[in-house]
């Protein structure tokens, strides 16, 4: 049994398996961030239904490392960084950590921006408003006021993360709820548009690899960027971080293994599948099949998406933009606030600032920096967030391998140590795992390297 904190009262039943589930709920708030929406977006409004199978393919890949990280963390009473340093090797260990604190340091400047662009835009609903060149209303919030309410937010639900194990439940529980109004929100989208191709809607879930998009002004849409994109968001190297953890926070042992693989199924891989489904489903039926002409390519904002999914023939003016705004609000703050944790995690464990301390605040917050993202990133458009899931994911196959030598490591595991053919079927998932993530990365790498910056300038313009 890990010592990090008691364990809660035992509740039975269906309802208490519910109350029980956490760590698993707490991945798909990180992962149902601004990278997810609108990797789902691009691949729903460029190619259909056709990549509908990206999302659950690459968070069962994930599903397959975490439960090793569940199955390793819940039968040893070592701490999961240093256990990665002792039987893997500082390389791993250190990539697995420093990783883990830039990455979420990266992500937060787009998650704070789209927060920032969604607050300004309901701001402008509920009146806050001024005449533009043409004499039309638009909001006039002040997006570094935007993004100040965003920070906020997070800090407080973050910094609540640490003071008590009953904060730790209510903060998970805050988390779930904003997982289920993310996956309302776009039940509601979805329902109110409708599906115009269910056949082209079912076969989606059919791996197939459609053809690069044209884009007008620009070079094409790849394939293989969207997918890898879609790959890499599903499982960030900051929330393999979160997760060892947060299992430990919650006192889980041996005896509570089960309940680890069935969190992370009902509560990660399940909730993770249904919301960016939904979220491609809206944006292929609308931006694809309906009227693909209002799709921008790479230039459409998250403030374009609202207006059209605003008209009066869909879910009507004021109702959408608030339906959308809010689902992407709160998976921006959402994936935030797990940021901030993961960077307090890896400081905590690598560079011994111990909760409680002002230290360990400090690594909490580092990630906020990403706050200036509201103002930089003002005029931020989705294709952004694109290369970002890409250059996130380049940190996270050294994790992977390190997890998969923990996997292996009789020296560490003991008598825990998965056997027989179920444990070789286990490592061969994981190693796929890797070598998925490592070819595509290495493609987008050598093929998107030499104009990226070139390409991501254009973004903005």
């Amino acid at each position: 049994m890990t010592s990090e904190s008691p364990p809660p009262p035992q509740r039975t039943g269906l309802i208490g398996l519910i109350r029980e589930m956490g760590p698993g709920y707490m991945q798909s708030a990180m992962t149902l961030g601004g990278g997810t929406a609108f990797s789902a977006i691009f691949a729903g409004a460029a190619f259909g239904y056709q990549l509908l199978w990206v999302a659950p393919l690459s968070m069962l890949l994930g599903v397959i490392v975490l439960s090793a990280v569940a199955h390793q963390t819940v039968h040893t009473d070592e701490d999961p960084f240093k256990a990665m340093k002792t039987y893997a090797g500082s390389f791993f260990a250190y990539a697995w950590g420093i990783g883990a604190i830039l990455s979420s340091i990266v992500w937060q400047f787009a998650q704070y921006g789209l927060a920032a662009a969604m607050i300004v835009m309901l701001a402008g609903e509920l009146g806050w408003t001024k005449p533009d060149t043409n004499g039309e209303q638009v909001a006039s919030m002040p997006s570094w006021l935007a993004g100040a309410l965003a920070l906020a937010w997070c800090v407080t639900i973050g910094l609540l993360y640490d003071r008590s194990p009953r904060l730790v439940r209510a903060y998970e529980t805050v988390l779930k709820l904003m997982v289920w109004l993310i996956i309302g929100c776009f039940v509601i989208v979805v329902i109110r548009m409708g599906i115009p191709e269910p056949g082209a809607m079912v076969r989606g879930f059919i791996p197939s690899w459609p053809k690069d998009v044209p884009v007008a002004d620009g070079e094409p849409i790849k394939t293989v960027v969207v997918v890898v994109s879609g790959l890499s968001a599903a499982v960030g190297v900051n929330m393999l971080f979160v997760y060892p953890y947060s299992l430990r926070r919650r006192g889980w042992g041996a005896d509570k293994a089960g309940l680890a693989r069935a969190d992370l199924i009902w509560g990660m891989l399940v909730p993770y599948t249904i919301a960016a489904s939904l979220i491609l489903i809206a944006a292929a039926g609308v931006l694809h099949y309906a009227e693909p002409e209002l799709f921008e390519g790479k230039k459409i904002s998250p403030a374009a998406v609202a207006k059209i999914l605003a008209s009066p023939d869909r879910l009507g003016p004021g109702v959408g933009a608030w339906v959308f705004g809010l689902g992407i609000i709160a998976m921006a703050l959402s994936s935030i606030t797990m940021q901030m944790l993961s960077s307090g995690f890896a400081c905590e464990v690598m560079f011994g600032w111990k909760r409680g301390t002002r230290l360990h605040a400090v690594g909490t917050l580092m990630p906020a920096i990403g706050v200036l993202g509201a103002v930089v990133w003002g005029k931020m458009v989705m294709w952004v967030a694109v290369p970002t899931n890409v250059v996130c994911g380049l940190m996270l196959p050294a994790a992977y391998i390190g997890f998969i030598l923990l996997q292996r490591s009789k020296r560490y595991l003991g008598e825990n140590r998965p056997e027989g053919p179920l444990a070789k079927a286990w490592i061969v998932g994981m190693v796929v795992a890797t070598l998925v993530l490592v070819v595509g990365l290495a493609n987008v790498v050598i093929t998107e390297a030499p104009g990226f910056w070139g390409r991501l300038a254009a973004a903005f313009n």
